[in-house]
């Protein structure tokens, strides 16, 4: 259903949580390589599940006030029980606006920090080029820089959204990135 005058959204996002086995590793990630500062860390007990639980909630702040923040409990069989296993994809990442300094500097300090299971790697997606980084806990960072005329891809884009996503629906797929450089035929 399309948004309408009087719908108000959410302001932004607040946070997106996580689990971690290891809060130091993933501070020295995060706030030494990433370049997120380490703004709160929370240590609690909570009646979770049915049970005391005793945890740490760690956030790492961005420039508009949001956040992530990871959980690690003080009990390994909490820990376990919470644990957040799922199955890696490429397509299950969070993303990031930056600048193409921002992004060029994260991709210097993780390959500086020798973190190999870090698989950096970066896509040209046409509307963006996106740095992909995996954190030490298995989730997939997306760092992205818009093209000059975000502007105007937004606006083509919102324009048709309901009949693109009607035409696909109908099972039309073809590709609507008139921004993204075609595939080379070896990569078809």
């Amino acid at each position: 259903m399309p948004q309408t005058q009087t719908q108000t959204l959410p302001l932004r996002l607040h946070h997106h949580a996580w689990i971690t086995d290891d809060q130091e590793a993933n501070r020295r990630f995060y706030e030494d390589v990433i370049g997120l500062p380490l703004v709160a860390t929370w240590t609690e007990s909570d009646l979770l599940a049915g049970a005391e639980r005793a945890y740490s909630h760690a956030l790492y702040g961005m420039a508009d006030g949001s956040a992530l923040a990871f959980f690690q409990f003080a009990d390994p069989k909490d820990q376990e029980e919470f644990k957040t296993d799922l199955n890696v994809t490429p397509l299950r990442h969070i993303a990031f606006k930056v600048e193409t300094e921002t992004q060029e500097a994260i991709l210097k300090r993780v390959e500086s920090a020798g973190h190999a299971d870090a698989n950096a790697h970066v896509l040209d997606h046409g509307f963006c080029v996106s740095l992909y980084v995996t954190d030490p806990n298995g989730l997939i960072l997306e760092f992205a820089v818009d093209h000059p005329d975000v502007e105007k891809i937004d606006a083509e884009r919102r324009a048709t959204a309901h009949a693109d996503l009607a035409r696909w629906l109908a099972g039309d797929h073809t590709s609507n990135n008139d921004w993204r450089c075609p595939l080379p035929p070896d990569r078809l």
